[in-house]
């Protein structure tokens, strides 16, 4: 298994600026993308959950940047967890530019800290990291792969 969760995409006009390359703000749309699908696909008793009282409340969002991309530009965004705590996971997130069967080039890496919290919206507390997400996310850390 891959130490990481892989959302393919290919850029749209929608994303482009007028200069013709990829508008900073949906690196950011990609990362919330990215860990939608890995819920669905790999924790969806989660989705259950998160359908009663858990909250996942992004704390923290960061992206660096090393290239451009542009208009048809076609990306793989690689989400792996980055640290575990009680209440508390860290995505990181490689943004790898496809440019053929046996080429890549990274063009973007980011992070993406979230708290869980249940209860109601106006009295959320810190709840522990729920078992069903543990186990789909440990097989995507680094331990995993050692």
């Amino acid at each position: 298994m891959s130490r990481y969760f892989e959302y393919r995409h290919v850029v749209g006009f929608e994303e482009t600026n007028l200069v013709g390359n990829v508008y900073y703000v949906n690196y950011l749309r990609w990362q919330g993308r990215c860990r939608e699908l890995f819920l669905k696909e790999r924790a969806p008793d989660v989705l259950a959950d998160l359908r009663a009282d858990l909250k996942l409340f992004t704390l923290r969002v960061d992206c660096e940047f090393f290239a451009e991309l542009s208009l048809f530009d076609e990306l793989a965004i690689r989400m792996r967890l980055v640290d575990l705590a009680q209440t508390q996971v860290e995505f990181g997130f490689d943004y790898v530019r496809l440019d053929g069967p046996d080429a890549e080039a990274l063009v973007a890496r980011g992070m993406q800290r979230v708290a869980c919290m249940r209860g109601p919206n106006t009295r959320t507390v810190p709840a522990r990291v729920p078992d069903p997400l543990l186990r789909a996310l440990l097989p995507y850390s680094a331990r995993a792969a050692s």
